[in-house]
């Protein structure tokens, strides 16, 4: 392969020189694919069992109202414990509840209630062991491939989110709903196979205090850090302003004659772009400058979802999606290399599980802005206006913070006022 290329493609180093990560990586991918595969499996089981869009719309309530309520917590206690015992707890929680998932799959005639009542007790589990999650990169990697160690996770999981749903989707078809979730059961054995290779991480520094003292510790931390407040600032700016999703049926309708194979192209056209992307992401991880890459790449997911609202060629729609998703990566990838190399070890969990509840309440409001809007104008006025909005948020945002654009991506440094 040319030097070139290898340039080009993504940045494999943290394969080579750390086999912990590698294990990792590999344990967390094969338990990614199997989270696709139930949250399909719960949607067709909740369907099936109802057919109710109010009882598949609370999948999605009890997905994100634990990882909201119990996220800033968890962080606290991932701040003043061993970091690889508090990743186990959780994941023997999630693994714990896909198993009993899988036995009521089996049995059958279970109230749909108690489905939701799993779902909601795996997300919580999962809020548990995502804070000590969020600072493994860090800790297992040198600074300079911190971001590389980013992009490879992101490829992964997108690409999981690619293949996922498919899989899930055979399974369902040959053998119902109760292996679907044996295996993603089954995937946990390779997280514990990445965890227990991890050396023990207590924080560096001082310790979180407990309970609400130190869970409001890390919101003054957010409140004083200008670099990583404009970073999670500009997320709520991309998912807020310009979440796309639940416009998709309206514009497919009101553009593309309502054709379910294009509806169908438009969720898989997000992620190819963001999955190539990603797989090119080698020049942009080795750029010492993530704050400038994750404002462009903000504002391009804006200025192509609003460039998508004009678009009646449905080619060049998916084009313009394509190109949304790959700038969305591309951010996502800069934002956590932000959070990640700026915040000070003993603050990271809690840092990363405010990072992950905005992830979770912006798509949300995000989505709910869009419908709102559309149901006052249109879908396309509304895909317009909120990337519009989008790019002059996230230029705001660029404006005022002049340390985002003049990168220094590693290195902690001192809270500026």
């Amino acid at each position: 392969m040319s030097p070139s290329l290898t340039h080009t493609l993504i940045d494999v180093r943290p394969l080579r020189t750390s086999p912990v990560f590698r294990r990792l990586l590999i344990g967390r991918t094969v338990s990614t694919l199997g989270g696709f595969m139930t949250m399909v499996t719960v949607m067709y089981q909740v369907w099936d069992m109802t057919h109710s869009t109010v009882w598949t719309g609370a999948v999605g309530v009890a997905q994100a109202l634990p990882m909201i309520g119990f996220g800033l917590f968890a962080g606290a206690w991932a701040d003043r414990a061993d970091r690889r015992r508090v990743y186990l707890t959780g994941t023997a929680g999630s693994a714990a509840c896909s198993l009993l998932l899988a036995v009521q799959g089996f049995t059958g005639h279970v109230p749909v209630a108690v489905v939701l009542a799993l779902v909601a007790a795996q997300s919580a589990f999962a809020a548990i062991g995502a804070p000590a999650q969020g600072v493994f990169v860090p800790r297992l990697l040198p600074k300079d491939q911190v971001a590389a160690g980013l992009a490879l996770n992101q490829v992964t999981g997108q690409s999981m989110m690619l293949l996922g749903p498919a899989v899930a989707g055979v399974v369902l078809g040959w053998w119902g709903i109760g292996v679907c979730y044996l295996l993603d059961t089954l995937s946990f054995g390779a997280s514990f196979y990445g965890a227990f290779g991890l050396p023990p991480l207590p924080p560096e520094g001082e310790k979180s205090r407990p309970g609400l003292h130190g869970m409001f510790d890390g919101l003054r931390f957010l409140a004083g850090h200008r670099v990583v407040r404009g970073a999670l600032i500009t997320d709520l700016a991309a998912t807020v302003l310009a979440m796309p999703v639940s416009l998709f049926p309206l514009i497919n309708a009101e553009r593309f004659g309502g054709d379910p194979r294009t509806l169908g192209l438009f969720l898989s056209a997000l992620a190819v772009g963001g999955v190539t992307a990603t797989a090119l992401s080698g020049p942009v991880t080795r750029l010492a400058r993530p704050g400038s890459v994750m404002l462009c790449g903000a504002a391009g997911w804006g200025a192509a979802l609003a460039c998508f609202g004009l678009m009646t060629n449905p080619w060049a729609g998916l084009a313009l999606l394509a190109l949304a998703g790959a700038a969305d990566a591309t951010s996502v990838v800069a934002r956590s290399t932000i959070v990640q190399t700026r915040t000070p070890d003993a603050l990271l969990g809690r840092v990363t599980a405010a990072e992950q509840i905005i992830g979770q309440a912006g798509p949300n409001l995000g989505n709910l802005r869009g419908g709102l809007v559309a149901g006052w104008t249109s879908g396309a006025t509304a895909l317009f206006t909120g990337g519009l909005l989008c790019v002059l948020a996230v230029a705001g945002v660029g404006a005022s913070t002049p340390e985002l654009r003049a990168g220094a991506g590693a290195g902690v440094t001192p809270d500026e006022p």
